[in-house]
This record gives structure tokens, C-alpha cells and sequence, in this order.
């Protein structure tokens, strides 16, 4: 199939919100001449002047569009989300609104979920502890390091058994692991354990992993509840959304021994990451990195690129998500 020339594009009418991957702010700004919404000050001067004429909005999952820019862009269309989370948008507004949300799902499903059995393998067997443990030259003075924990055949369970937790159940499966997950609803057919909460999924499995989508429907969905049932033998693997965590209360059982370990590529406020986990050898720390493969982020901003082009093409968007539209404009 021949590719589809790119749209017309008043000048203005694409915004880039936040930063981004540099090859895309590239695209953006040199294929619709698109602004980048400044910071502080300025922001107010810029929307005073240019609001009117923008039309779609371009940013990421970790900055998003909040209802008071929202509100500020009178002739939005299309909020355009680079990456598969969007919760950092206010999409109940979007939808009050009739503002389109797009995200980037499937391309990144592969590395998260082979993010989260890597952060799995690490955190039970504390291979980046030990590899610390070697370059400080421990090895030769202290000896052997303590025993790990094994994962094959262990108690796995998912909160979240979506495209990522499907993926991640996959590949675990072939490590003989015993599969078990909480959703809002059970799956038909799924052929893991269904668990009716998160406390109860905690409490019968070695593993916890969340895989759930953020926002405020599942902030702090893994409470201190859940971690305590997880208990002292129980480790938890986070490549979701730092928001779905407690983490005050994961930091005080990790420090306390209340859990065994915690995998985390995603933190409540990042790219701060709390100073009590810092010194803990049982803890795995990532720079949310779960999608960040040349391939994966390729992928991501050519479907985010394709979601903008159909937007103003035809107004519609290719992987749009749920919005609840009651007041369209």
C-alpha cells in the first residue's frame, strides 16, 4: 500500500506538551510546525496569544494534559499520548469535552513485560547486589554471598492481567511459575487463578506483580494491606505506575523486613526515587526503562505519528482509549 501524504497542517494547530522523544520532537516540530508549550511564566503570554487556533495536542504519559490546559484550548480535538500510559490526562474531562485521548499499546508490550521478569530474576536472586558485591571487591574478603531465592516453579500473581500481564504470565509460564491474577472482573477461559482482591492474590503467592493501568482508579490499589499479606517472604515487582502502590508503606516494610525484596521501575514521584530504598540490597531500582529499547520506542512514535496524522486527516484517532462524552463540544 502506498503511504498516505501527510496531512495539511495550520500552522499551530499541533502543540507538544512536555518532553518527548527527541527524533519525534524533531517530526513534530519540522512536519506541523508544531510550538512546545513553555513552562512558568510564559505558559499564560503563549496560551493568551495562540490557544484559539490549537487543535491536538502531542505529549507523554508522564506529563499529560490536565482539564485547566484543556479548558485553555478552546478548538482541542485530540490529546496524543506517546506511550501506552495516559493517566497523567484527565480523561473524564476529555471526554466531557469531546476530546479524543490516543495511546501507544501493543508495540511496547514485549520490553515491559520482559522488564518485569528481569526485574523478577534480579530481585529474587539479587544478581545486581551481587555484581556490587564483586566490583567492591567483597568476594576474596567475605566469601560467597547469601543464599537467594529460586524462581522457577514459584507463586506468581498479576494485578492487572491486560496486554502487559498477559505477556509477562507467558513468559513465566515457561519458567514453571504457578500464575494467579486479580482484575476488576475475571477473565473467561483464562487459565490462571482468578483472585476476587488484591489482598487475597498477595496472600497466596510468592511473587506480586502489578501490571494495572494507573490513575485515580487504582491509586494505591497495592496498599498496606496487600503488602502485609504479602509478608516477609513475599517480594513485589512494579512496572505499572508508581501511583498504584503505596509507597510510604513499601518502603517502611522493605526497611522493616515486612517484604523479602521489590523489583520498581516506576516510583509516585518521579524521577525522585525515596532515599531509604537507596542503601537496601534488596531492592532492584530502574529509571522507568521498561519500553526504552531502540525497536520499542521506534514503534511508539510511529504509532503516535500515525494516531496525529489520522486526527487530522479525518478526526478520528487509530488506538483511541475510553473517554465517557457527555458534553461534546
Amino acid at each position: 500500500m502506498a503511504a498516505q501524504p501527510f496531512p495539511e497542517v495550520v500552522p499551530g494547530s499541533v502543540l507538544q506538551v512536555g518532553p518527548l522523544k527527541p527524533s519525534l520532537e524533531e517530526a513534530l516540530a519540522d512536519r506541523y510546525g508544531a510550538d512546545r508549550l513553555p513552562d512558568g511564566d510564559a505558559r499564560a503570554q503563549w496560551l493568551a496569544e495562540n490557544a484559539d487556533i490549537v487543535t491536538a495536542v502531542v505529549t507523554s504519559g508522564r506529563t499529560g494534559v490536565d482539564a485547566t490546559l484543556m479548558d485553555a484550548l478552546p478548538n482541542l480535538g485530540a490529546v496524543v499520548h506517546f506511550g501506552v500510559g495516559y493517566d497523567s490526562t484527565d480523561v473524564e474531562r476529555a471526554g466531557e469535552l469531546g476530546v479524543g485521548v490516543s495511546n501507544t499499546p501493543d508495540v511496547l508490550t514485549d520490553c515491559v513485560a520482559d522488564t518485569a521478569v528481569g526485574l523478577l530474576l534480579d530481585t529474587m536472586r539479587g544478581f545486581s547486589a551481587a555484581d556490587r558485591y564483586v566490583r567492591a571487591g567483597r568476594w576474596p574478603v567475605l566469601g560467597n554471598v547469601p543464599l537467594t531465592r529460586k524462581v522457577s516453579g514459584s507463586r506468581v500473581g498479576i494485578v492487572g492481567l491486560g496486554r502487559i500481564g498477559s505477556a509477562i504470565a507467558d513468559r513465566l509460564v515457561a519458567f514453571g511459575c504457578q500464575i494467579a491474577y486479580h482484575n476488576r472482573r475475571e477473565i473467561a477461559g483464562s487459565p490462571y487463578r482468578y483472585a476476587a482482591s488484591p489482598r487475597d492474590l498477595a496472600a497466596s503467592v510468592d511473587v506480586l506483580i502489578v501490571a494495572a493501568a494507573g490513575g485515580a482508579g487504582t491509586r494505591h490499589l497495592v496498599d498496606r494491606d496487600v503488602l502485609e499479606a504479602l509478608g516477609p517472604d513475599g517480594f513485589l515487582i512494579n512496572v505499572a505506575r508508581g501511583s498504584v502502590v503505596d509507597e510510604a508503606a513499601l518502603v517502611e516494610l522493605l526497611r522493616g523486613g515486612g517484604l523479602a525484596g521489590a523489583g520498581l521501575d516506576v516510583f509516585a514521584d518521579e524521577p525522585h526515587v525515596p532515599a531509604q530504598l537507596i542503601d537496601l540490597d534488596t531492592v532492584v531500582l530502574l529509571p522507568h526503562l521498561a519500553s526504552g529499547t531502540v525497536e520499542t520506542r521506534a514503534a511508539m512514535e510511529a504509532l503516535t505519528l500515525r494516531n496525529l496524522d489520522e486526527f487530522l486527516r479525518t478526526g478520528g484517532l487509530v488506538t483511541p482509549v475510553p473517554t465517557s462524552r457527555t458534553d461534546a463540544r
